[in-house]
């Protein structure tokens, strides 16, 4: 699990509700149903009239990413390259056959596997070059849709706001329900600007940074795989891999 995101999230929240009972608050004053279903349904159709429904499915499916990312780490995949290259140079590329099953990583195993079935050094490059190209336009997309949010719901809640003025105004004759109604009215905007600043956007600035992760080291399997085929000395090929491990902890 990764503990940031849910330590994250949770001092969030409880930064704004601490702050609401410091000030004297009460907690059932920033719970109200109709404030929450004006932002959350009001974002989502908004959001839904931006994207396709697929790219929406996408999105949902990548919040268990935010929790329980699967990034493996780089020095391994050095190390398993570094250990490929080896027998390859050794007893040829045929003997990483047996290897192939054990590789759990989805791109590294399908290098590997048009690499020992004869697929031209070129060609492969340009096969798995086009196949990172569509994952990284995938996941920014999927990226993309939480910024989006982040920007459609402070406005939403501006909106709620707003139609819970206009039911005050309506009751001008009772003043005994002028604060409350006023209360209940803001209650949207802090809904709005809450969930775009401590959800929404963080969120998808998460997904980018796992993504630009997972392309760092899709991009050192790329060179490594090329390395393997052109026959080139595992010492030598371990350097310029750890090259990228350098390059990646700069950003």
């Amino acid at each position: 699990m990764d503990r940031s995101s849910l330590i994250g999230i949770l001092l969030g929240l409880t930064a704004v509700i601490g702050g609401n009972l410091l000030e004297g608050g009460r907690i059932t004053a920033i719970f109200q149903m109709t404030a929450a279903v004006i932002v959350i349904a009001g974002t989502t159709g908004a959001t839904l009239l931006s994207f396709p429904l697929s790219d929406l499915l996408k999105a949902a499916a990548a919040l268990k990413d935010i929790f329980h990312s699967e990034s493996s780490d780089p020095e391994l995949f050095v190390k398993d390259i570094v250990h490929y290259s080896t027998i390859a140079r050794r007893n040829g590329l045929i003997a990483l056959e047996p290897e192939i099953a054990k590789i759990n990583d989805h791109f590294l195993r399908k290098g590997m596997r048009l690499m020992v079935d004869g697929m031209g050094p070129k060609i492969l490059k340009e096969t798995m070059e086009q196949e990172n190209i569509t994952y990284e336009d995938e996941q920014r997309r999927v990226a993309k849709v939480f910024e989006t949010a982040g920007g459609f719901a402070p406005t939403i809640g501006i909106i709620g706001a707003v139609l819970g003025l206009i039911h005050v105004m309506e009751n001008l004759s009772d003043p005994s329900k002028l604060g409350a109604g006023i209360a209940v009215a803001f209650v949207a905007t802090i809904y709005g600007v809450g969930s775009a600043n401590l959800i929404l956007l963080p969120i998808s600035k998460k997904l980018v940074h796992l993504l630009n992760n997972t392309l760092t080291v899709r991009e050192m399997v790329i060179e490594g795989v090329a390395g393997i085929q052109s026959g080139l000395n595992p010492h030598y090929l371990e350097e310029k891999l750890r090259a990228f491990l350098k390059e990646n902890r700069k950003r």
